[in-house]
């Protein structure tokens, strides 16, 4: 009963949580294998399970794979150029004094309380007039969408890091200054390898961030090649009276691939990063 009463309960809570997390992806597994296209079955392994739904997915008449390309490659180029040009950003802000530094700080923060969202109609007039000039950065184009993200991720990304560089000691970047070193190489060489461990979560959440938008995307993007995850897998249940969500819940798991990649691959800069700080005198 001792036992029970100090530890036990701590299990049993940890298996509530763990089954209130898990629940909802076995119920998309099972809508995934189960051949009738539908979400109801009696069971959690359905009768007839089968991978039918991915096959029918993949060679079907929605271009899955095209959406699964333009999402990836979007959601990359914009987490790896929006962390370079806002971790540089945080670096002006964090190590150098400048006219108008502080209306700059306080200008990303009052932006970031409205949503990119808000200012949709001003951005479809701005782009109507873009795509008749440079159709490439127009509508139904990705580069066009990805430099929307970029003005939309910059801000919150730039004052996250910059509150994590203010953290680094100044004696270091003055010790590099010393042995010569110029403003790059101590931004390259000794910053960036230091700050590890925020690059890896805003890197993730601009990633997660940009995969998963649907609104901005759904406004941009009209032509079914054009299209990403979020806005082709929408259609997929909005064309057809009669939509399989067996094939939507197989995209659905097969979405969720890129992400879980990124984040298993970047944990280990994170745990790293995190324990050498810990240690460190």
């Amino acid at each position: 009963m001792k036992w029970l009463r100090e530890v036990g309960w701590r299990y049993a809570v940890v298996l509530v949580v763990c089954a209130f997390a898990l629940f909802p992806v076995l119920f998309v597994v099972s809508a995934a294998i189960n051949p009738l296209g539908t979400l109801g079955s009696t069971g959690l392994i359905p009768e007839g399970a089968s991978l039918k739904n991915f096959v029918d997915l993949l060679t079907g008449d929605h271009p899955f794979t095209r959406w699964f390309l333009n999402s990836v490659v979007i959601a990359l180029i914009s987490a790896f150029a929006g962390l370079l040009i806002s971790v540089a950003a945080a670096y002006a802000f964090s190590r150098m004094r400048f006219r108008g530094r502080r209306v700059g700080l306080l200008s990303i923060l009052l932006i970031q309380m409205f949503p990119q969202f808000l200012a949709i109609v001003a951005i479809f007039i701005v782009f109507t007039e873009v795509t008749e000039l440079y159709p490439t950065f127009g509508f139904n184009k990705p580069w066009g969408l990805l430099v929307l993200y970029l003005g939309g991720a910059l801000g919150v990304n730039t004052y996250l890091m910059k509150g994590y560089l203010d953290t680094v000691p100044k004696e270091i970047d003055e010790s590099a200054t010393m042995d010569g070193a110029s403003h790059v190489q101590t931004f390259f060489r000794i910053i960036l390898p230091l700050v590890g461990p925020v690059l890896a979560v805003t890197a993730m959440l601009s990633f997660i961030g940009t995969i998963n938008e649907f609104l901005i995307a759904n406004v941009f993007l009209r032509d079914t090649e054009a299209k990403t995850l979020a806005v082709g897998m929408y259609g997929m249940l909005t064309d057809k009276r009669d939509a399989n969500f067996g094939m939507f819940a197989a995209a659905t798991l097969l979405t969720a691939v890129p992400t879980v990649s990124l984040f298993l691959w970047l944990q280990k800069y994170i745990v790293s990063g995190l324990t050498a700080g810990a240690v460190k005198g």
